[in-house]
C-alpha cells in the first residue's frame, strides 16, 4: 500500500529536513506509491505553521525548557511535538480520489489512520468545524472538520502542503502531554474537553504497540 519509513527521532530540525527531502525526491522520481513514515522529536520542540507569526513566542522560558523551535513547509498553527508520535504522508495528488480538493484530501488520508486506530480498539471520526478562535496560536485547540477525534476531543493535529502535483501531509498524534507546559508556552487555557491523547484513552497501549500497527502496510 505504501512505502514506509522505519520510526526514528531527531531534531526538529532533522525531522523538517527529511520530510522535505522525501517530497522533493517523490517529485523528482515521480513515485506513484505513496511515503508513509513514523518518527518522534528530541529534543521536544515547537513548530510554527509556515506563515504564522512568531512574537507569541516567550524564547527564554523555551531555552529554560530545553525546548527548540523550527518552522514547517505546511501551513496551520503552532505545535508542542514532545511526548508524540508524528507520522507524514507524500503521495501524488492524483492518487487521490479527491486530491484536488483540500479537505477532501485531508479526509482520505486521515482514513487510513482511523482504520489502524479501530485495529487498536481506539474509534476516530472527524470533530465537527468550530468556529476559528484567531487568538489561538496552539494548533490542537482549532478544530478544521479534517481533525481526527475520540468523543469529540481533537486527538490527531494535521497539516499539508503542495508542490509540484503531489502532497505532503503531516501530523502530530499526542500520546500525552503537559497541559501545564502547554499553558506557560501558548499563554492560553489548554481543556481537557478540547483535546484528548492516547494515555487517558488506552492507558495500557504503548508506543511501540502503535507504532507496529501503524506501520504495517
Amino acid at each position: 500500500m505504501f512505502k514506509y519509513i522505519p520510526y526514528s527521532v531527531n531534531t526538529g530540525s532533522e525531522n523538517m529536513k527529511i520530510d522535505s527531502d522525501l517530497l522533493n525526491s517523490a517529485i523528482i522520481d515521480q513515485i506513484s506509491k505513496p511515503i508513509f513514515r513514523l518518527y518522534g522529536w528530541s529534543p521536544a520542540c515547537i513548530s510554527l505553521g509556515r506563515n504564522q507569526q512568531e512574537d507569541f513566542l516567550n524564547r527564554d522560558l523555551l531555552k529554560e525548557k530545553n525546548i527548540d523551535i523550527v518552522r514547517r513547509l505546511t501551513g496551520g498553527r503552532a505545535l508542542l511535538h514532545d511526548n508524540e508520535i508524528t507520522y507524514s504522508f507524500i503521495c501524488p495528488i492524483s492518487y487521490l480520489k479527491n486530491g484536488e480538493h483540500i479537505v477532501s484530501s485531508y479526509k482520505e488520508i486521515s482514513g487510513i489512520l482511523i482504520d489502524k486506530f479501530k485495529i487498536m480498539g481506539i474509534e476516530l471520526d472527524f470533530g465537527d468545524t468550530k468556529p476559528v478562535k484567531t487568538s489561538f496560536d496552539y494548533c490542537m485547540l482549532i478544530s478544521t472538520g479534517a481533525d481526527l477525534c475520540y468523543q469529540g476531543r481533537k486527538l490527531i493535529g494535521s497539516a499539508q502542503c503542495r508542490k509540484n502535483g503531489y502532497i505532503l501531509q503531516h501530523g502530530s498524534i499526542l500520546y500525552d502531554y503537559d497541559r501545564e507546559l502547554l499553558e506557560q508556552i501558548f499563554d492560553e487555557e489548554v481543556s481537557s474537553k478540547e483535546i484528548t491523547c492516547i494515555r487517558e484513552i488506552a492507558p495500557n497501549l504503548t508506543k511501540e504497540d502503535i507504532i507496529k500497527i501503524l506501520s504495517q502496510g
